[in-house]
């Protein structure tokens, strides 16, 4: 099976419909990580194969979920979860956050080669940056545990927003630690195509006064 093959298959089976032309930029986007991978070490996985299930589909399964007219991607790394979630959702505005000089140097390129006009790229640090407004979804995958994400993150939430987190197995410890004033509006089990690890997407509100 192509890469394009199973993308389009995985694709398939989370039930979404892409914009026209987005699963040949994903697959750009895959490219562009393997060239930089070589010298940055951007993730782990190498395999292109495993890429697509591990990254692509992992991060487009939360699409449903997540759509939103502004969106910040806290710790962004490589780019996941913010560039496949861009490249799914045109109508929205994304911005990857990250203060690594490495990692926001692809993801510049990246936002450059992939034509991504709705993306922009701030090299900060989630604790000092100071947006002119909040967002309507802050999201992270693997960025910290739930209580850090909060404690860190949270200022950046607009009034009605709320915060996303991709996690593995179902995070009962992590939740049980939140910080005063928030609180899990859900817990969503993922089945990714291609993946059999668990993997759960826990939303986040500003409990009640």
């Amino acid at each position: 099976m192509t890469l394009a093959q199973q993308l389009a298959q995985g694709v398939s089976e989370l039930g979404l419909t892409l914009p026209a032309g987005a699963q040949e930029r994903l697959l750009a986007y895959l490219g562009l990580l393997q060239k930089w991978n070589r010298v940055y070490n951007l993730t782990a996985v190498r395999d292109t194969h495993r890429m697509v299930s591990q990254h692509l589909l992992d991060c487009l399964a939360v699409v449903p979920q997540v759509t939103a007219e502004t969106l910040l991607d806290v710790g962004s790394g490589a780019g996941l979860p913010g560039i496949p979630l861009a490249l799914a959702l045109p109508e929205a505005r994304m911005t990857l956050l990250d203060s690594n000089h490495k990692k926001a140097a692809f993801l510049t390129q990246a936002v450059t080669e992939l034509k991504l006009g709705n993306t922009v790229v701030v090299r900060e640090r989630v604790e000092t940056w100071k947006p002119p407004r909040g967002f309507a979804v802050v999201i992270s995958r693997a960025f910290s545990d739930l209580a850090e994400f909060v404690s860190l993150a949270g200022r950046h939430v607009a009034a009605e927003g709320r915060l996303v987190a991709l996690k593995g197995v179902h995070p009962y410890e992590e939740i049980a630690q939140l910080p005063q004033g928030w609180q899990v509006l859900q817990v969503i089990p993922l089945q990714i195509p291609g993946l059999r690890a668990q993997r759960h997407l826990v939303t986040i509100g500003r409990g009640k006064s």
